[in-house]
């Protein structure tokens, strides 16, 4: 028993939760502590004072990607370009064989194009999984 009334005694005081006094100021939050800082960041001897400012970080690859994208980007464009008009083999027939002739071109214009495209996405992905694996092997260590 006595047990069981030192555990009551040890409790806070109960809160009302009615309507306050209109006179009282409203009670205050527990203050709040500071969340724990983390560790501190490691700087490089270099980083006093007086040390030049950090240097912008060039953007080689994406400049690269870029211009590799835009060269595929005219290859395809050319090349199917290069398929319209009568071909020069086609040149001096009529009728069916005219068509035929001309059908024939387009088919080799849409195939020449798909492989150019195929290039493209290959050469895109060789290029990503370069940039990949170049990142992670220049990572910092514990990073």
């Amino acid at each position: 028993m006595d047990a069981h009334r030192d555990r009551h005694q040890k409790m806070p005081p109960r809160q009302t939760w009615g309507p306050r006094n209109a006179d009282e100021p409203p009670p205050l939050p527990p203050a709040w502590t500071a969340p724990p800082q983390g560790p501190a960041l490691r700087q490089s001897p270099d980083t006093g004072p007086g040390a030049p400012p950090p240097r912008k970080r060039r953007r080689v690859f994406l400049w690269f990607f870029l211009g590799v994208q835009i060269l595929f980007l005219i290859w395809v464009i050319s090349g199917a370009a290069s398929g319209s008009g009568t071909p020069d083999s086609c040149r001096g027939m009529t009728g069916d064989a005219l068509k035929t002739c001309e059908d024939v071109g387009d088919v080799g214009t849409t195939i020449g194009v798909g492989l150019i495209v195929a290039f493209w996405a290959a050469a895109d992905f060789i290029l990503a999984l370069t940039y990949v694996i170049y990142r992670l092997a220049s990572r910092r260590p514990g990073s």
